[in-house]
């Protein structure tokens, strides 16, 4: 049975203690496996006396590791490479010799030998990452500030909340633990399919897989950016997916009955909702604007309010293309307006409930339509929709209900789409269009034409909702 070593004089290096000699030196001896095997009382060196700088690290639990003790030209001194743990019949002390005559020749031949070692050790260190510890400095990135086209200093990502949540709420509960670099298309496909038969995220929702999908996708590309190197180049579990099922769009669309139902219902006196929230609601109806464009809307964005061309121009920081509109304002819309601006003090059309200071929440008409539940379910205030009895809708309808009124009075796909700031393709010939003609050169706003389609839209709803002579003026209007 092989003793403890027990007489040897340690030296104080950087791995542990190893065997002194007379002239103070370290003492070189021929290395075998069984000195390799051998117990110590405290973790000792070794030096092999064949190879000059190889050694072999004991510690007391027994495991021994080879290094190899070099010059360094490009550091200009001595450094320590660790080659490999000592293992019987797979890495053994003539394994430890030739790799290190290996490294030897590399550094002959002029190679970063110990560069890359630590590179390579920064590296696995990187790339040891859980998924969830990923999604966390991906949704910190996103924050970052930076100056945007614009000049303003917005998130690098400006819809990052969304993203996060995405990770957070579908990505994370499962994959989280995961390492990112283990993570396989299986494992995405898995997610997918439990997200889109409702056994992951409470319900079945094929939009849910595909937000699910996209934040993966970017979350492993941001990864393998160079500098960022938390996944190998080739790693992107997102490769090779079966496409998702078709997501039929939504329809929605109120009838006139519907719009009589809830304009007139939006003005009765013992509707729980804030007055504001529903003006923004009728508002979303006659402007065919986004709820935020909307809701966000500043006094100071008004024009000519009192005169022939009203018009609202929304700064590109709330529009989804990051483009700035100039929307037409029709008479009813300059109602609407003038009735959510109560004082000359007030900064947003649709101050929030802390005042003029702040707007109203960008979800606000949407929970004024749905309604709000208690933790338990239970029904804390009803919707708007059930309390008139309509069929759900969301403001995105309203804009899909206003845009179908202006087809029904004739006007063409393309003054429409500018009404509703999508992108036009084609002419007025229906002639395709290069797409840096709208994005470059054409930046002309169209303001008459969108001005006659939304002064129709208007005449429309006063006519659908009973106000008949303000209807006859906005005919002649558009006339």
């Amino acid at each position: 049975m092989l003793q403890p070593i027990t007489n040897a004089v340690p030296v104080a290096t950087g791995d542990g203690p190893a065997i002194e000699s007379r002239r103070g030196r370290q003492a070189r001896i021929l290395l075998t496996n069984r000195l390799c095997e051998r117990r110590v009382e405290e973790r000792t060196k070794f030096y092999d006396s064949k190879v000059d700088g190889l050694y072999v690290s004991i510690t007391t639990s027994g495991a021994a590791t080879f290094f190899l003790q070099a010059h360094d030209p490009f550091a200009g001194k001595s450094r320590c490479l660790r080659l490999q743990p000592y293992v019987r019949d797979l890495f053994t002390v003539d394994d430890a010799r030739a790799a290190s005559y290996a490294v030897r020749v590399r550094l002959a031949k002029g190679e970063d030998v110990f560069g890359q070692d630590r590179r390579a050790k920064t590296l696995k260190v990187k790339q040891g990452k859980t998924v969830s510890d990923l999604a966390e400095r991906r949704i910190t990135f996103m924050q970052k500030l930076e100056r945007k086209a614009d000049g303003e200093m917005r998130p690098i990502i400006e819809s990052w909340r969304n993203v996060a949540s995405h990770l957070r709420r579908l990505v994370v509960p499962t994959l989280g633990k995961r390492l990112a670099a283990d993570v396989t298309p299986s494992d995405v496909a898995t997610l997918l399919n439990a997200i889109m038969t409702g056994t992951h995220g409470g319900k079945l929702s094929i939009a849910n897989a595909r937000h699910a999908r996209r934040a993966i996708g970017g979350l492993y590309r941001w990864a393998r950016e160079p500098g960022q190197d938390y996944v190998p180049p080739s790693c992107d579990p997102t490769a090779n997916l079966p496409e998702l099922p078709h997501e039929h769009p939504r329809s929605r669309v109120l009838s006139a009955d519907e719009i009589k139902i809830l304009w007139h219902g939006l003005d009765r006196a013992d509707m729980p909702w804030d007055r504001r929230t529903r003006l923004g609601l009728k508002l979303c109806l006659v402007t065919m604007l986004r709820s935020w464009e909307l809701l966000g809307m500043r006094c100071s964005e008004l024009a000519d309010l009192d005169g022939t061309h009203p018009r609202a121009d929304i700064p590109t920081v709330r529009v989804k293309r990051r483009r700035p509109i100039q929307q037409p304002l029709s008479s009813l819309a300059v109602e609407l307006i003038k009735e959510a601006i109560t004082n000359d003090k007030q900064t947003f059309v649709f101050a929030g409930r802390f005042g003029g200071d702040s707007p109203l929440e960008r979800k606000s008409m949407s929970a004024a339509l749905r309604g709000s539940k208690n933790r338990d379910g239970s029904v804390r205030t009803a919707g708007i929709c059930d309390l008139l009895g309509l069929k759900p809708f969301t403001p995105h309808d309203l804009r899909r209900t206003s845009a179908t009124l202006a087809g029904d009075l004739g006007f063409s796909d393309g003054a429409i789409a500018k009404c509703l700031d999508h992108m036009t393709k084609r002419d007025e010939n229906g002639a395709r269009l290069p797409s840096v003609t709208g994005k470059v050169y054409n930046l002309s706003r169209r303001l008459t034409e969108k001005r006659m389609v939304l002064d129709g839209v208007a005449a429309a709803l006063r006519e659908i909702v009973g106000d008949v002579e303000s209807s006859d003026e906005d005919m002649k209007a558009v006339a």
